[in-house]
């Protein structure tokens, strides 16, 4: 494990059962409480697009906004938000899939992203691949192109990656097995 995946390992405050029963939920807000780590993380994603073409970073509701408004003003790119259901102000486009406890629904707006942008989805955390799959649909509906996914956290043992269609580079900073 690197060193930032330890500091980050280390922050992170993990809840067994909410939001239910059987669900260990990982609290992400200390580590974007340290600005010293938040910043190194926001690094750390930058990095890895070193010299490719990013119109825009697009980041789901809600925790994924902490991470991909920063990535976006790193990258000097445009920032896109992908909304719950009911929450954008102008039409949408939206997307139902299921969670590991649920089901969700999320919009984006129709005018949100030009025909053949090039995005990266970012979230906080990787879990079965629903939410990602989602994002991605709405995104390639408008015609453009998500060239990489960046995650803080992933739940490997929840295998998501093999769930992923449209987005063959995926990116994550600490995994749990």
């Amino acid at each position: 494990m690197s060193d930032l995946s330890e500091r980050i390992a280390e922050r992170v405050i993990s809840i067994p059962d909410y939001p239910r029963k059987g669900v260990i939920f990982r609290d992400i807000m200390p580590i974007a409480a340290d600005a010293e780590l938040f910043h190194d993380i926001i690094a750390e994603l930058a990095a890895r697009h070193t010299g490719e073409r990013i119109d825009r970073v697009v980041a789901i509701e809600s925790r994924g906004f902490v991470f991909g408004g920063a990535l976006a003003n790193e990258l000097k790119c445009g920032f896109t938000p992908i909304r719950k259901a009911g929450k954008l102000p102008r039409e949408t486009i939206r997307e139902t899939y299921q969670l590991e406890y649920g089901e969700g629904t999320i919009e984006l707006q129709k005018d949100a992203l030009a025909p053949g942008a090039r995005v990266i989805l970012v979230d906080d955390l990787l879990a079965t691949g629903g939410t990602v799959n989602a994002a991605i649909r709405l995104i390639q509906r408008l015609g453009a192109e998500v060239t990489a996914a960046d995650f803080v956290i992933e739940l490997g043992f929840l295998s998501p990656r093999s769930n992923i269609r449209g987005c063959s580079r995926i990116h994550t900073l600490l995994t749990y097995d």
